[in-house]
């Protein structure tokens, strides 16, 4: 789960915040994210009442946040050089690289310039919404 559905579902403001929730019903899957992605949440989110909410989803673990050490960081980095004319912030690396490590195929991202670019071993990615 990238930063952007993280949003729209807690503010109900969000041009995508009914996308979002119609996409959320629609998945079977476990939610996952990384901390990069919710790092980027929070501050999009700006305001501490919204972050709570944030905050509650991420104690109920849903998303669940995914591991990432310092075996990661080269796979990561690799991403953002390889990305580098189409520039991969580290929200997008880390959920990307995640995607190749754990065999993911779906991401759920209102990022669509940039997630229809990425590949996972030379795949484009699912998206939700």
């Amino acid at each position: 789960m990238d930063a952007g559905p993280m949003v729209a579902l807690l503010s109900a403001r969000d041009r995508h915040h009914r996308a979002c929730r119609t996409a959320l019903r629609r998945v079977r899957e476990e939610l996952v994210t990384v901390w990069p992605a919710v790092t980027e949440a929070m501050y999009l989110l700006g305001t501490s009442t919204a972050q709570d909410l944030l905050w509650g989803m991420l104690l109920e673990e849903n998303p669940r946040i995914l591991p990432l050490d310092s075996g990661d960081m080269h796979g990561m980095r690799l991403l953002m050089r390889k990305y580098s004319d189409h520039p991969m912030d580290l929200a997008d690396a880390a959920l990307v690289h995640v995607a190749e490590r754990d065999d993911i195929r779906k991401i759920f991202t209102i990022d669509r310039a940039d997630f229809t670019v990425y590949r996972v071993r030379g795949r484009a990615l699912s998206l939700l919404p």
